[in-house]
């Protein structure tokens, strides 16, 4: 997640510490900054150029001589290559003298017979982009000779925060403001947008949206609007501007978002863009007079329906993935990626704003089936906040009226059939006092919480109860939740780091995990180390499959351990290293009895929730597997070791057996039964051996 630095002193102007100590802060929050940059810190020799003039080359068709006014009065030449330079306009101009972020130092130079003395740049040669195809065109309100940087808004601190999957409030400025705020939640201001054709802010705000809830379908702008799949989307919001100007973003619009790393399309994508990262929440703008009927309607998509996503690739959609239709056919994958079909361009006139929100699941599971990770969609992988949505709306229709004009028609549309209660959790400060060890007063209980957004909903002797804001509600269900929030506020560093004296727990240890301890310790004397393989293999290794496989290699749950073993004594062979000593301990994974194998790893037969023929959970065993190659004993100087053999193994198994089981054995298979079992692996005749305790064969 890239936070700007600058955009989080804008919504709360209460943060007055540098980026450093903010960095500092954020870790001890439990959201460590990983990376601190300056997305303008090599850009400092670069300015802004009008171009006075521009004509052909004289010696090269594909070149142009331009002249350029650095701000000095006192315009230069420059032979430039690309086809887009018009007489009049700005870009980025590098002066003899300055340096790239590549670092390639521009000098005055001969081109074909021709002085030049500087350079207009692109994107990619900036480091802002990828575009290399022209140059990059700037602004027109700004003036000749400012620096790049500043004009840009590139003079900031971009911090790059490490997010864990249980705090998608995180995901946004706002939340991470929250968390910086002296005054928290209440400390939060969303600010004006610059009017129209202008970079000074005002306090001219439209009016809030007048919302029409609907339980089932709604219209707004002419369009029919209706949610078929409630489970997939609880809630979807759409309101309609029209006579919108779609046109290159002002400059500090897209400053902002360059800031943060994300590339600047037009104005009305980089306003939904804006507010996805501002408050969290992923919108999507269509072009209304695209849209057949007009319509939208939330649903499951046909078997084999294709869409081509703007990416420019066309997708094959699958029956249990949520799409966003019009009349006809799809037009976005819902909470991924919109459909070309319905982009907006620069001819659009009238667009439809939707705000919605999906289930989780849904989105993650059609996101990795398609392959496609976008900014929407780890969001709404991991939840956002379905309360917030009607303010997330109000504000990109206010910031597409800021920077693309236009009118906001009829009311806006709130389908939303079952709305959610918000949850209460009450919390005891003595429970605190248990789990911190320290004592913490019901009143500052509060203020901890309250900070954070929780609001206190009733208080008696014994606990107070608190309302969960809908940001929150993801991963704040229970007290222990909201005594982790408790903790993190009052401060990790502030906790006693001396030895208490501690209640030994009542409840036993697990005897499994006493096994394991005994047979790891004993493999562990012998010289062998442990190794950890994953629990996915291939069909010979496997015979539980999964439904959605990672790879095609892999689309089994294991059967046996030694696979992964074969594979880290293959890896270590292919490198020269033959001295092997490994074991393993972990689970396998086993058809119920009855059930049959899917054969190839594929798309289930049975439905979207268990694999074909498996209609119960498989079995689950613990296993131990050893695995041993070359010498029985390092090098030594009294001699060679020699490698070991089965005698070696059969000792190793007897002295394990030995100390698990008394009344276990081992002696040999016979090759009619070792045939009988199907054992893994390839055993040449006589070299099986048997692990029995009484007549039942346990290894």
């Amino acid at each position: 997640m890239n936070v700007s630095y600058r955009w989080l002193r804008e919504l709360a102007p209460g943060i007055g510490e540098e980026a450093e100590v903010l960095a500092e802060r954020l870790g001890m929050l439990g959201a460590p900054v990983e990376e601190m940059a300056r997305p303008g810190a090599r850009l400092g020799d670069i300015v802004v150029g009008r171009v006075v003039e521009s004509g052909p080359h004289p010696n090269a068709d594909r070149l142009s001589l331009c002249r350029v006014d650095a701000g000095d009065g006192a315009p230069v030449q420059v032979v430039c290559g690309a086809p887009n330079v018009e007489a009049g306009a700005l870009y980025p101009f590098a002066p003899v003298g300055a340096s790239l972020p590549g670092g390639v130092e521009i000098r005055k130079a001969k081109i074909r017979g021709e002085t030049s003395q500087g350079m207009l740049c692109s994107e990619k040669e900036l480091g802002l982009g990828r575009d290399q195809s022209g140059i990059m065109r700037l602004s027109d309100g700004l003036e000749a000779g400012a620096r790049l940087v500043e004009a840009l808004g590139l003079d900031d601190v971009r911090l790059t925060l490490e997010v864990t999957a249980n705090r998608p409030d995180l995901l946004s400025h706002a939340g991470v403001a929250r968390e910086l705020a002296p005054d928290g939640h209440h400390g939060l201001e969303l600010p004006p947008f610059p009017a129209p054709d202008s970079e000074e802010r005002t306090d001219a705000t439209v009016p809030p949206l007048e919302l029409r809830r609907a339980s089932e379908e709604g219209r707004v702008g002419g369009a029919g609007i209706r949610i078929e799949d409630e489970d997939g989307c609880p809630r979807y919001m759409a309101a309609v501007v029209e006579g919108v100007r779609v046109a290159p973003s002002p400059p500090w619009l897209a400053g902002r978002l360059r800031a943060i790393g994300q590339r600047p399309i037009n104005n009305v994508v980089d306003a939904t863009n804006y507010v996805l990262h501002e408050l969290g929440q992923p919108l999507h703008a269509f072009d209304l007079d695209r849209l057949k009927g007009p319509a939208i309607v939330v649903r499951r998509a046909a078997e084999g329906e294709r869409i081509v996503t703007l990416d420019d690739v066309e997708r094959t959609l699958t029956p249990d993935m949520l799409v966003i239709a019009d009349a006809a056919d799809p037009v976005a994958v819902a909470g991924v990626m919109g459909g070309a079909n319905s982009e907006v361009s620069a001819g659009t006139t009238r667009i439809l704003l939707e705000c919605a929100y999906f289930d989780p699941r849904s989105v993650r599971s059609t996101a990795r089936a398609l392959g496609l990770s976008t900014d929407a969609s780890y969001r709404f992988e991991r939840g956002t906040d379905i309360d917030g949505m009607e303010r997330a709306l109000h504000r990109v229709v206010e910031l597409v009226q800021a920077v693309a004009g236009g009118h906001v028609d009829e009311e806006a549309v709130d389908i939303y059939p079952s709305p959610r209660e918000a949850p209460v959790v009450r919390i005891r400060p003595s429970r605190v006092e248990r789990v911190l060890g320290v004592a913490i007063d019901a009143a500052e209980i509060r203020e901890l919480l309250e900070h954070l957004g929780f609001e206190l909903r009733e208080q008696d002797d014994d606990a107070l109860a608190f309302t969960i804001p809908g940001f929150r509600r993801h991963d704040v269900t229970r007290e222990v939740d909201l005594i982790e929030e408790v903790a993190r506020r009052w401060g990790y560093d502030r906790f006693d780091d001396a030895l208490r004296p501690y209640r030994p727990t009542a409840v036993p240890e697990s005897p499994l995990a006493v096994l394991e301890d005994r047979v790891r310790d004993r493999l562990v004397g012998r010289g062998l180390l442990e190794a950890r393989s994953i629990t996915m293999a291939p069909a010979g290794a496997g015979e539980v499959p999964l439904l959605r496989p990672l790879s095609a290699e892999e689309g089994f749950l294991r059967s046996t351990l030694t696979h992964g073993l074969l594979r880290a004594a293959e890896l270590n062979l292919a490198r020269g290293v033959r001295d092997i000593r490994l074991f393993e301990i972990g689970t396998t994974f086993h058809l119920p009895a009855g059930a049959e194998a899917a054969g190839d790893g594929g798309a289930p037969e049975d439905g979207p929730d268990r694999p074909r023929g498996l209609d119960r959970l498989p079995e689950e065993e613990t296993r131990v597997a050893v695995l041993v190659s070359g010498g029985r004993r390092p090098a030594h100087w009294s001699g060679a070791a020699p490698d070991w053999d089965l005698w070696d193994l059969e000792g190793l198994a007897a002295e394990l057996v030995e100390a698990l089981d008394p009344a276990a054995r081992v002696e040999p298979l016979g090759d009619a039964e070792a045939g009988r079992l199907a054992l893994p692996g390839t055993f040449a005749p006589g070299t099986a051996l048997a692990i029995r305790s009484g007549e039942a064969l346990v290894g």
